[in-house]
């Protein structure tokens, strides 16, 4: 299968076509590659031929590098996995340096041959780097995406991107986009000074035709070739350079903590890229590339965040045989923050939507939240007016249960009590047909409990929703103990439909997210009660990659929560109910009215603005620091294993089916160090053998909520690994 085309016209000017079938989007392969080669291997030897225009067959131009590709260079050398990994990626720096010196003697500067890209749509990753490495990059008018994200998930720009982009932007500049992913559309792009020229789309190729028809030799060399090239901002060892330099090392430290090595390793090329040729640039950029992708985090994230989340996403794990049951017309019941948000976004993807409460002040005010959501993207020129009436205009703001007839799907969204919700259950399936799917959005209360409502438990599920829900990818489905497969389809579907990330898992108390960060954050608090400095905790929390500490996630999930849980918990549990000093420190900050930062005074201190400050003075005089702290590791180790140890009780206990979901959903859900790819891939990266040395000492040291569970130890003994034993496929 061809995925580059190759046409000459009259003027003698060569038309390269990135066309990949039966792919919707253009990603880079080895075999396209090699075609990509051969093409322009006859530009610079046919002399018939006076330059050529790369672009592409599809409306986007290409979504970067197949990240299965660059994995797969692991595998070319069997003794020396880092040498296929270097020689594949220099490969690529041959290549587009080809493409770049385009056959002009280097001396001279002359005799070259003019490559220009023509791009449209989406030109991320290798989308980019490609076109970086021609002589002039014309965009078509739009709301494309232009970047380089690689660093998003767990590598950095390596076919050449952070090597060129900092020479021509300068290291200030290019950071942004290097080592934050940020994408850009076209004009954007272009006054940042990455692409040159913005076109309409129609006048796309003609425009790159007429550049190369009349580009002189100059036009040819890149600023970074010439002689008496300054580099932007100056190099790292100038005045101006140095401050840069060394303040984009202390902004990635701060922001990642120093645990994911891609963002080290693009500061370590940024750097020495300044200083030195090309040539030598990007032999540079290929060491580092190939030492980040030899990281087990590398690649834990690769398959986390790329292979395992896009296979849930395509339904990796929907029922088969069950046909297509997407939404049509969707009931959301209970207008607050939750119902509000599933009904802002089902309506964004175009699902007719019908918001419900019991007052029709509290449903319209559901829709104005909408709307709110809306302002704010057309003050961000993301959306226009049009845009905002076309969507508000899909949901019907209502207090009447009748409006229900006719909608295949019902998200019911009120509050957190199991007779409210079975009330609203029978009101709204009274009016629902016999297929209609009925779903409730619960964090905390069992599925199955829920169901006994229903008029038919085979079509009763759980959908779990993340607040806030127009941020948040993750989507908990949870089966009740007699849910069915067209229930689980319906879920999934509508998942796809509102362009988010599904796990579905089995029921049990706190489902899986839930299950698991709860304990994260009890082992915090429990920590404060104990006398560990609480400054000491947070930072721990931090350096472990967790994007909030315990106690400032208690904060802004709301302390009063909290205690809610631990109540109904304990009332529900009884006397198996396992007690914790974390209460006690919950309830007495509930007590004095520090509910967080919805009351601007929780763990930490907050401003009148509602601006986090330092923490709260309060938390010493009531649990004093100990004099005897324990080690900053022990406390990353609770903080850790608290979360990890739960994932393995729920692979264990059935709740979790598929580790790809515990570690795709521990990631999106609550933040689980991204660096480590999820709770099982952290515990591959560790082995199962260190893993139980870990938790017997917690356990010795701290007591039985880190019992080592009888699947990681019978695993340790073994010397299985998660992904080697429980993979699946698909």
């Amino acid at each position: 299968m061809t995925e580059f085309h190759y046409d000459v016209d009259a003027d003698g000017i060569a038309t390269i076509t990135w066309d990949v079938p039966e792919k919707s989007m253009n990603v880079g392969s080895i075999q396209g590659l090699k075609e990509l080669e051969e093409a322009i291997d006859k530009v610079l030897t046919d002399e018939a031929v006076i330059g050529a225009v790369i672009t592409t067959g599809k409306k986007d131009f290409a979504a970067g590098m197949d990240l299965n590709a660059i994995a797969g260079m692991k595998t070319v050398d069997a003794d020396n996995p880092a040498r296929g990994v270097f020689e594949g990626t220099m490969s690529i720096h041959k290549l587009f340096r080809k493409i770049e010196l385009a056959g002009m003697d280097f001396k001279t500067k002359k005799g070259g041959k003019p490559i220009v890209a023509a791009i449209r749509g989406t030109a991320l990753g290798l989308g980019l780097e490609l076109p970086l490495s021609t002589h002039r990059i014309f965009a078509a008018e739009g709301k494309g995406k232009i970047g380089l994200p690689e660093i998003l998930v767990g590598i950095f720009p390596g076919a050449g991107g952070t090597v060129r982009l900092t020479k021509k932007l300068g290291s200030m500049t290019a950071s942004g986009l290097i080592l934050e992913g940020k994408t850009l559309d076209p004009k954007k792009a272009k006054a940042m000074g990455i692409i040159d020229e913005v076109v309409a789309e129609d006048d796309l190729i003609t425009s790159a035709k007429d550049w190369v028809k009349n580009a002189k030799p100059a036009d040819l060399v890149k600023p970074w070739d010439a002689k008496g090239y300054k580099m932007p901002g100056g190099k790292p060892y100038q005045p101006a350079g140095f401050m840069t330099s060394v303040g984009m090392s202390a902004m990635v430290q701060h922001k990642t903590q120093g645990v994911y090595p891609a963002a080290k390793a693009a500061v370590q090329v940024m750097y020495e890229a300044a200083q030195v040729p090309t040539d030598v640039a990007l032999k540079i950029e290929a060491r580092q590339f190939t030492s980040v992708l030899m990281n087990p985090s590398s690649g834990a994230m690769i398959r986390s965040l790329f292979v395992n989340k896009g296979a849930l996403e395509k339904g990796a794990v929907r029922p088969a045989g069950v046909p297509d049951m997407s939404v049509k017309k969707v009931g959301i019941l209970g207008a607050g923050m939750m119902g509000a948000g599933i009904a802002y976004v089902s309506a964004l993807a175009g699902i007719e939507v019908v918001l419900l409460d019991m007052q029709q002040e509290s449903a319209d005010k559901g829709k104005a939240h909408a709307a709110g959501i809306l302002d704010g993207g057309i003050k961000r020129k993301k959306v226009t007016e049009e845009k905002k009436a076309e969507v508000l205009g899909r949901i019907l703001a209502t207090n009447n249960y009748d409006d229900l007839k006719g909608c295949d799907l019902i998200v019911e969204a009120v509050f957190e009590d199991v007779g409210v919700k079975a009330g609203v259950t029978k009101e709204a399936e009274a009016r629902l047909g016999e297929d209609a799917i009925f779903a409730t959005n619960t964090s905390t209360l069992p599925i199955t409990e829920l169901a006994k409502a229903s008029r038919n438990d085979e079509r009763f599920i759980g959908i779990h929703f993340f607040s806030p829900v127009h941020k948040m990818n993750l989507v908990e489905i949870i089966k009740g103990a007699n849910t069915g497969d067209e229930a689980v389809a319906k879920s999934l579907d509508f998942v796809r439909q509102i362009r988010k990330t599904p796990i579905v898992v089995n029921d049990e108390r706190f489902f899986y997210a839930n299950r698991c960060i709860i304990p994260y954050i009890n082992e915090g608090v429990r920590m404060v009660a104990e006398g560990v400095s609480p400054a000491m905790i947070e930072n721990a929390a931090r350096q472990l990659g967790m994007p909030l500490g315990p106690l400032q996630l208690t904060d802004e999930t709301s302390i009063d929560l909290g205690v809610k849980i631990a109540k109904a918990t304990k009332a529900a549990m009884g006397d198996a109910y396992p007690e914790s000093p974390s209460d006690d420190v919950l309830f007495k900050l509930f007590e004095e009215g520090r509910l967080g930062r919805k009351s601007n005074a929780g763990f930490y201190n907050y401003d009148e603005k509602g601006k986090r400050g330092l923490l709260w003075e309060g938390l010493a005089e009531n649990w004093p620091v100990s004099a005897d702290q324990p080690s900053f590791e022990e406390v990353q180790n609770r903080l850790a294993m608290a979360q990890t140890l739960e994932a393995v009780r729920a692979l264990e206990g059935g709740v979790l089916e598929d580790i790809r979901e515990g570690d795709v959903g521990a990631i999106l859900g609550w933040g689980f160090m991204p660096w480590s790819g999820g709770p099982f891939s952290w515990l591959d990266i560790l082995g199962a053998e260190r893993a139980v040395e870990m938790t017997d000492a917690l356990t010795a040291n701290n007591g039985e909520r880190f019992e080592t569970p009888a699947l990681l130890r019978e695993m340790a003994a073994n010397g299985e690994s998660f992904y080697g034993r429980f993979a699946k496929a698909g």
